[in-house]
């Protein structure tokens, strides 16, 4: 069996385990531990607070690219060892930790964890299970934003949790497959991890993440126009698509969640963005798309089920690629 092949079967039983089986609560996740890096060195070093600006970007940059290329080395050493020991072995600790850099199944998971009690008219512990996965403050929505927040980070997410790292290990499967997946994905994730925790642009993260920022921007540029076109391809309203991302998406700060989120607002005909409070300071997000139906609940299962289905063409995509290779190769 080829080393594409090999590669292709630990992208394939990575994606099944994370649908079948997700992040057991509880158990050790490579996230924790980025976390648990950057949250020590950011607070050893009260993130750069008090150096020059361009030594705060530096520090930050320092420990951005430590925890990339550590992730990435680490992962590939593991892959390794395991494989000198036993090749079922190298290929279990492949499959594994692929999986814990998809969240396919954590989306749905926490997305069904808000709509079961707003199903049931329960709208506090609706607010509730919605704060464990959002910034924003959750305490005073009612069940319009409740569901726009689920909606948005449905669509964010699909992006950042499963399409990023599935594009990249896509990206090592069929140009790197002798590193199998694992590497980049891990190192995907790093990058994501480090925007979430300090890429924001408020003291005291503006200069301390503002590598951090940019380099996760960077990496999801492409795998988020990606899931615009599948999006397109997939919701059958091509020219919506196209025209409200173009119209509306640049408007969002953030050069790749603004154009997922309308993608989906466009496939739906809803329209999402407008006012949220993060600790306690009110920000005004530009809307995206048009309110053509109210956003409910049928709606972000079928927001699920969109993401689920450009997850599977992606996935299926590249083996259709790899067997290509592979009848090119014997040719």
């Amino acid at each position: 069996m080829s080393c594409q092949l090999i590669a292709y079967t630990i992208l394939l039983a990575a994606a099944l385990l994370d649908f079948g089986l997700g992040d057991p609560w509880g158990w050790p996740h490579p996230v924790r531990w980025m976390g648990g890096y950057i949250q020590f060195v950011s607070n050893r070093f009260n993130h750069g607070q008090g150096w020059p600006i361009w030594a705060q970007r530096l520090g930050g940059a320092v420990l951005a690219l430590s925890l990339i290329t550590g992730s990435a080395l680490i992962s590939w050493g593991m892959v390794a060892l395991g494989m000198a020991m036993s090749p079922l072995l190298g290929w279990g600790i492949a499959v594994v930790g692929t999986a814990s850099g998809f969240a396919g199944r954590s989306l749905r998971d926490a997305a069904m964890e808000v709509l079961a009690p707003l199903r049931a008219g329960n709208l506090e512990a609706a607010r509730q299970s919605l704060a464990k996965y959002v910034g924003r403050e959750t305490a005073q929505l009612e069940a319009p934003e409740i569901l726009r927040a689920v909606l948005e980070t449905v669509s964010e997410n699909t992006t950042d949790g499963m399409m990023a790292p599935l594009f990249y290990g896509a990206i090592a499967t069929l140009f790197m497959p002798q590193l199998t997946p694992l590497p980049l994905v891990m190192a995907y994730k790093a990058a994501s991890t480090l925007d979430s925790m300090i890429g924001y642009r408020e003291p005291p993260y503006t200069h301390w993440g503002w590598f951090a920022a940019k380099t996760d921007d960077v990496l999801t540029w492409l795998p988020c126009r990606l899931l615009v076109f599948l999006v397109a391809l997939c919701s059958g309203q091509w020219q919506r698509v196209w025209q409200w991302c173009c119209r509306d998406a640049p408007k969002d700060p953030s050069p790749n969640s603004g154009w997922s989120e309308c993608a989906y607002a466009a496939a739906f005909g809803v329209r999402l963005g407008g006012t949220n409070t993060y600790r306690g300071t009110i920000k005004v997000k530009p809307f995206l798309g048009e309110p053509l139906h109210p956003i409910d609940q049928s709606i972000i299962m079928s927001a699920l089920r969109l993401s689920c289905r450009l997850y599977l063409i992606t996935l299926m995509s590249t083996g259709g690629l790899v067997l290509l290779w592979s009848k090119v190769l014997s040719i």
